[in-house]
């Protein structure tokens, strides 16, 4: 049974889902079929409390849209996890969200890990997230790059020091990439000396196939 992955972007920005699309099909083995939809009524960026309410009446109406299409599981492609617990809640089938998910594969993958962010709007959400799952023990610091989101493809040298300075100053063992849109920076970002550095699109596309593989649902009760 082809199982179908629908990724949603809470932003406007068609690239960005383009890009999310790409590579979790790329992550992902033959059989699975992904495809996003992007919030045309969203910022172009999500980078604070301010584009976060803005994204979500769309956010909203395209979640509705992947449940009318029989999405197997879902993906919000927003590192702050973006209405992750309302569509968790409201929708039947398994919803991952990338901030959750880069920072669960970062904890098997190292002891301690980090976060780097695009700019500081972000950072309060990210740390109350992660302080909600149970995890800022583990975590050295969510920091800023100081990088908008729309200007990373540009500025790959100054995030490529943002991260080797992140790991100079806490040591930490794995740094996850804080925004959607570092994803397909992250091979370019690995280089020796740099602690692991986690994908959030790849671990949440990942998390989303494995749910689907590990789950049984109980049959339904006759009406």
């Amino acid at each position: 049974m082809t199982l179908r992955i629908i990724l949603l972007n809470p932003n406007a920005t068609v690239a960005m889902t383009d890009d999310m699309v790409e590579i979790a099909r790329a992550t992902l083995p033959t059989g699975t079929m992904v495809s996003g939809m992007t919030n045309h009524a969203g910022p172009p960026a999500i980078q604070g409390e301010a584009d976060v309410a803005a994204c979500l009446p769309g956010l909203f109406d395209i979640a509705r849209d992947a449940k009318a299409a029989q999405a197997d599981a879902i993906v919000i492609g927003c590192f702050d996890d973006t209405g992750l617990a309302d569509l968790r809640a409201a929708l039947p089938c398994p919803v991952v969200g990338l901030g959750e998910a880069g920072a669960l594969a970062a904890t098997l993958a190292a002891p301690r890990f980090a976060v780097l962010t695009t700019t500081e709007g972000s950072v309060p959400a990210i740390t109350a997230n992660i302080t909600a799952m149970g995890l800022m023990p583990r975590c050295d610091a969510v920091r800023a790059a100081h990088i908008p989101v729309l200007d990373l493809a540009h500025r790959v040298p100054d995030l490529r020091q943002a991260l080797a300075q992140l790991a100079a100053d806490t040591g930490t063992g794995a740094i996850v990439l804080g925004c959607a849109g570092m994803g397909r920076l992250a091979p370019s970002l690995a280089a020796s000396g740099l602690p692991v550095l986690i994908d959030p699109v790849r671990a949440a596309i990942s998390f989303a196939a494995a749910t689907l593989a590990s789950g049984f649902r109980l049959p339904r009760p006759a009406a």
